[in-house]
């Protein structure tokens, strides 16, 4: 092992299904870019299937052999949701890694086709759909992994606003973001606790990329002004050093459940990925446990565990 975590050491993933959402662009396209040359059997669940079909054309023209499939998914709609976990049940008998990485940051106000704020909607409520009804597809395998890729944001004026949770009464993007990732890891570790409780094979972890230059960067202030792009690639990861903390966290034989993996590099900023510790407030049983029971109650989906 290299004293850097690398996609080197990635292991063998022949004979395992992944599925990664947002698997068309940035993080997830190079996450699901390096197992698919690992052997993998690979799902491209995203919402532009004409971009997931570059991505599988992509992805297919550097590993010739590799088994890669795009199924349409927009997590801003529980239909969609439904839909494609229906499809990927249909298609898929087991599933050993699901890979929660699509998302959306610092949008305008917006809302979803169910009429949840488009951040806290996309990045935790459809993910949490979308987990709960693929989950019993990962329960009987051995080393199942689901991976909800959070953020360093989920410390910057992040809470859980129950008495507001759409935002409804005012919005602010970054706040918005913030509770969205914040919810993530809340999900991870309460979703683990839940599986461990269980006996279940499969664990929860959680990743994040520091700052990563990516498409999610496109509604950060300042980021149309000329030599943004430039600038950002010098003070940020590259996508694919950005998914590394995604990689490790699905495929380190190493990794436990409810661990959290980010950059090794200041504040978590940049660099390779190693073991991080998230915020006090995201381990918060109480607040886990609430957020958890009105998710449900949101999306209609109830877990099997």
């Amino acid at each position: 092992m290299s004293a850097k975590w690398t996609a080197d050491n990635v292991p063998d993933q022949s004979g395992r299904t992944a599925v990664v959402t947002g698997a068309n662009s940035g993080i997830g396209y190079e996450a699901a870019h390096v197992l698919a040359g690992r052997g993998a059997r690979v799902v491209l669940a995203v919402r532009d299937l004409d971009k997931g079909r570059r991505a599988l054309e992509a992805i297919l023209r550097a590993h010739p052999r590799a088994e890669v499939t795009v199924q349409e998914l927009d997590l801003s709609s529980l239909a969609s949701v439904r839909s494609a976990a229906e499809a990927l049940r249909e298609a898929l008998p087991t599933i050993d890694l699901l890979i929660d990485n699509a998302g959306v940051m610092y949008p305008p106000k917006q809302v979803t086709a169910d009429g949840f704020e488009l951040q806290f909607g996309t990045n935790h409520l459809g993910h949490f759909a979308l987990t709960g009804l693929l989950l019993d597809r990962l329960l009987p395998v051995a080393g199942s992994r689901v991976v909800v890729v959070a953020s360093i944001a989920h410390n910057i004026q992040a809470d859980i606003h129950f008495d507001d949770l759409q935002w409804e009464r005012g919005y602010n993007r970054v706040a918005a973001y913030g509770q969205s990732k914040l919810a993530n890891l809340m999900f991870t570790y309460a979703l683990q606790r839940r599986l461990a409780a269980a006996g279940a094979p499969t664990i929860a972890v959680a990743a994040h990329p520091g700052i990563s230059n990516t498409e999610l960067m496109r509604h950060v202030p300042g980021s149309g002004l000329p030599g943004f792009s430039k600038l950002a690639g010098l003070v940020t990861n590259s996508p694919a050093i950005g998914a590394l903390a995604t990689l490790r966290a699905a495929t380190d034989p190493g990794v436990r459940g409810g661990q959290y993996y980010g950059p090794s590099g200041f504040r978590e900023l940049v660099g390779h990925p190693v073991l991080v510790e998230s915020t006090r407030k995201s381990h918060d049983e109480a607040v886990q446990q609430r957020l958890w029971a009105v998710s449900e109650e949101l999306t209609g989906v109830s877990y099997p565990v």
